[in-house]
């Protein structure tokens, strides 16, 4: 994938995130966007009190994977690079 290709993927996926991150910010969290992989994974990286939440794998794969699941078909999954691993 070209880098602009890329550039732009990532402007749609961060903008799909912005209908996420009023519920996220509620409770003192947010996300930000790391990259993308050739197989079309988003790489996030949770900031403020998502990081630290018992709940952010829930919320990755049933907010965030689905609303970009949704809006931005050529992704095929999120992934995060920080927080709570299960």
């Amino acid at each position: 994938m070209a880098v602009l290709e890329k550039e732009q993927l990532i402007k749609k996926i961060d903008d799909a995130l912005d209908t996420i991150r009023p519920h996220l910010a509620v409770d003192g969290g947010n996300v930000e966007v790391v990259g993308i992989t050739d197989e079309m994974k988003v790489q996030i990286k949770w900031l403020g009190n998502c990081e630290g939440c018992s709940m952010s794998m829930m919320t990755l794969r049933a907010g965030i994977e689905e609303t970009l699941k949704a809006k931005v078909p050529e992704v095929t999954g999120v992934v995060a690079v920080n927080g709570i691993s299960l």
